[in-house]
């Protein structure tokens, strides 16, 4: 076999079998929706909900340690679904859960109830557990355990 053969074998021009073109998976919003995946997103809601119930009912019991307790239990909830699901969307699952309960949670009763306390630890509450949210939601990437001997990007 002469050299230009061997050239022309080795081009990326000639096809190296004949099996048929496939088109590329689709991917992101594109892609097929995951069962089980779409369950894990709505149990974080769930979770999401009933820590916002107990968050609520915590922190305007136990001014100061009540709230301490709840935004931690917030954070580990939006970090613990981004941990699991592994995306940005595992943060917001959670997020969006709490959210919707906390704000039907303020609207009150026609008697003039209130679930919330004194002004200063609704604050607190409130933009305390969205900006964890937020933090959880944009961290650039997940970190890795300092043994892990997997090379960057797999």
């Amino acid at each position: 076999m002469s050299g230009r053969q061997r050239r022309e074998r080795a081009s990326s021009r000639a096809p190296r079998t004949n099996a048929p073109l496939r088109a590329p998976e689709p991917t992101g919003l594109a892609a097929r929706p995951n069962p089980a995946r779409i369950a894990v997103y709505a149990g974080l809601v769930l979770l999401g909900a009933v820590v916002g119930v107990a968050g609520t009912l915590v922190q305007a019991a136990l001014f100061p340690g009540g709230l301490i307790l709840a935004l931690v239990a917030s954070a580990g909830l939006f970090y613990g679904g981004r941990v699991v699901t592994g995306t940005q969307l595992g943060a917001l699952a959670p997020a969006v859960g709490w959210f919707v309960v906390v704000v039907l949670l303020l609207g009150g009763r026609p008697e003039g109830d209130y679930v919330f306390g004194d002004a200063v630890g609704l604050a607190l509450f409130m933009l305390g557990t969205m900006a964890v949210a937020v933090m959880c939601a944009t961290m650039s990437r997940l970190p890795y355990p300092a043994n892990d001997t997997r090379p960057p990007g797999t």
